[in-house]
């Protein structure tokens, strides 16, 4: 496996999604596929959220998805990160969070949400160790911030 990984911005097709979340059903905490319906889903993601992109060659390894569409309340809502199990390890979901945070705090926004299962430590630790606070948790998940510290 070459590890040479670029990082890119909304290179992905509805269909190189829809590959890379199937491949990576498993991996989300409870499974994806539990929760949504994959095909759909994967087009959302493709017309509405902007996209975080990990690939090796043409290879589509590592995915975080953000919706920036709340102007109002300025705050953007991680909806997936995704990485690929071989690929896991490696500081990639690392460098697309704080891509994504980068971005987001540079395009004004205040605040960034996402919901987390409780079971999913490593996830938890991430978000955590980029300054995520819980909001609100319940017995399965945390809903999770970071403030960005810009002001209007």
């Amino acid at each position: 496996m070459n590890a040479e990984i670029e990082f890119c911005l909304n290179r992905a097709d509805q269909a190189t999604i829809l590959k890379h979340l199937l491949d990576c059903d498993s991996e989300f905490l409870p499974r994806l596929s539990e929760r949504v319906e994959i095909p759909s889903y994967s087009l959302k993601i493709q017309e509405s959220a902007t996209r975080f992109e990990a690939w090796n060659a043409s290879h589509l390894v590592g995915l975080l998805a953000a919706y920036c569409n709340d102007a109002e309340q300025r705050a953007a809502f991680i909806t997936s990160v995704s990485i690929l199990k071989q690929w896991q390890g490696k500081g990639i979901a690392q460098q697309l969070l704080d891509q994504c945070i980068a971005r987001i705090r540079g395009l004004g926004f205040a605040q960034i949400e996402l919901e987390v299962a409780l079971d999913n430590s490593k996830a938890v630790l991430l978000y955590a160790g980029r300054g995520f606070v819980t909001q609100q948790a319940n017995s399965t998940t945390a809903k999770m911030r970071l403030e960005l510290g810009v002001r209007t």
